[in-house]
């Protein structure tokens, strides 16, 4: 059951980065190298408690879809997203900004579990957590972008 925890300053005001966080538009651009579309729910804009979405992408040469939704929604402070159905067993993502000197330090948890079992907890090692690492620091560097614009 890995967890991955990233934090970064941005410098913009803290609901700049809330809102860009859940902006499905932002994410579809941050993750175009996936081919990653919203193709159900929430489709554009900006996602909201109760609102869900199903992304499909390409990862590992397979097309796949993944559904999750916002289970909690405290602007412009937190919001959470989980899935619904997916290739993972589940995930839970945490997203969370604090208003510092000059700017916000956003924060992901990002907690989930690997389907089949023991394959999986050694997919986890070899390469899907590093593989989650980094398409998590790279949305987010995207979003510090866009944000300090």
């Amino acid at each position: 059951m890995p967890i991955i925890k990233l934090s970064m300053f941005i410098k913009a005001p803290i609901q700049v980065c809330f809102d860009l966080s859940r902006s499905i538009d932002i994410h579809m651009e941050s993750t175009a190298y996936t081919n990653e579309r919203a193709v159900k729910g929430r489709t554009s804009g900006l996602i909201e408690l109760g609102e869900t979405v199903t992304w499909e992408a390409t990862h590992f040469g397979i097309r796949q879809q993944l559904t999750s939704i916002i289970t909690e929604f405290d602007p412009p402070n937190s919001f959470v997203d989980e899935m619904v159905s997916g290739v993972f067993k589940r995930f839970r993502h945490e997203h969370t900004f604090e208003l510092v000197d000059d700017g916000t330090l956003m924060k992901d948890k990002f907690d989930y579990t690997s389907p089949f079992g023991p394959l999986g907890r050694l997919a986890d090692v070899m390469f899907l957590r590093s593989y989650m690492e980094r398409l998590l620091l790279r949305r987010n560097e995207y979003i510090k972008s866009n944000a300090e614009k």
